[in-house]
């Protein structure tokens, strides 16, 4: 059991999902507090503060204490935060960002190694998200389908999801390339040396190795099986929350269940490394 001197965790359930108190996140922190809050994410994959008031700058200078800061290969960011990804909703909204389950940018060819969320503007209700730990899920599968997955691979693309996406941000992307890669579909992650399942619903279009009807059959066995409560926590957001969740451990889905209403805030990503 992990002790902890410089914060509070709570855990949300055994397997995934922990609060976090005692910490002010647009304060100067020091290594201890910055290393519990490390130790933090790696045992329970994705961590919630409560309460914090940040300005971007602030918001960026947390992020980039775990890493070199990413930018949104097709949304644009606030003028002059080209590493701030806007996240809102509102009575014009067609969709919103992360309404199926996945893994950020899983289609780069070094996905992000983690993304927080800061939530400054919630509706009367809703608006939850859901996380699931893909590490969980790897345990729970037979040991012949884990020795059946190992050698194999998955195509993400980004094609699909940001083609035209952003019109109303102004963006053009006639001519455009997005990213595409080609990853493991059982990732071991690079500081736990845990195994984790790495396909999703919303990049994932392929398993070369396999015929196009055993791809689509598996893969969609292997993201409903990603998806299964016992391996959810759902977080309830409040004005001024933030989360931070390790991309290479877990999914997420933000739910849209509280259209006309309003829920706004903005999300920093961490560069990642390949998937091994």
């Amino acid at each position: 059991m992990t002790e902890y001197a410089a914060i509070s965790v709570d855990p949300m359930t055994p397997r995934i999902g922990a609060v976090i108190g005692g910490v002010d996140l647009a304060a100067p922190m020091g290594n201890q507090q910055f290393q519990e809050i490390h130790d933090a994410l790696m045992r329970h994959e994705v961590i919630f503060f409560h309460d914090q008031t940040m300005t971007l700058d602030q918001h960026k200078a947390f992020g980039a204490k775990f890493g070199e800061l990413d930018v949104h290969p097709g949304s644009p960011g606030p003028e002059g935060h080209p590493e701030i990804l806007v996240i809102h909703a509102d009575a014009n909204s067609k969709h919103v960002a992360g309404e199926a389950w996945h893994s950020d940018v899983s289609c780069l060819p070094e996905p992000p190694m983690g993304s927080i969320l800061h939530l400054h503007t919630l509706p009367s209700c809703g608006g939850d998200t859901l996380f699931a730990s893909a590490g969980a899920a790897y345990d729970a599968l037979s040991a012949p389908m884990k020795a059946f997955l190992a050698p194999l691979t998955a195509i993400h693309s980004g094609e699909q999801v940001y083609r035209g996406r952003y019109k109303h941000q102004g963006v053009e992307d006639a001519g455009k390339q997005y990213p595409k890669a080609e990853h493991p579909i059982v990732r071991t992650h690079p500081v736990t040396g845990r195994k984790s399942l790495f396909v999703n619903q919303t990049f994932t279009t392929r398993i070369p190795q396999l015929t196009r009807k055993e791809s689509d059959a598996l893969l969609k066995y292997l993201t409903d099986h990603i998806t299964l409560p016992q391996f959810q926590a759902r977080f309830r957001w409040r004005e001024n929350s933030v989360a931070f969740w390790d991309n290479r451990a877990v999914q997420h889905h933000a739910m849209w269940d509280y259209f006309p209403e309003v829920r706004s805030g903005f999300r920093v990503t961490i560069k990642g490394d390949k998937p091994f």
